[in-house]
């Protein structure tokens, strides 16, 4: 543990920030979590809509920092085009 004021409080806020990112993070693999459950289902008014919240907070990740740009347009990538192969079918 450290002994400087400043390093303690980079200790408390290091921690928060942790917590922070692991919570969008989890909130994230949730969202496309549903998107793929609802496409297994061949619900597409359902996969739009899951669809659209699982873009959103891919490039709310990629905005505060916690994944790269082209691994969120790779995901958004896969997602649309398993959307586009479900919506063909129906």
């Amino acid at each position: 543990m450290p002994n400087i004021k400043s390093a303690i409080k980079r200790v408390a806020t290091n921690e928060k920030r942790r917590l922070q990112n692991a919570s969008q993070k989890s909130a994230l693999r949730t969202a496309v979590k549903a998107f793929e459950q609802a496409a297994d289902s061949n619900n597409v008014e359902a996969a739009q809509q899951t669809l659209q919240v699982a873009v959103k907070k891919l490039d709310k990740a990629v905005t505060k920092g916690l994944i790269h740009k082209n691994a969120a347009n790779r995901k958004k990538s896969r997602l649309a085009k398993r959307f586009n192969q479900l919506s063909a079918q129906a």
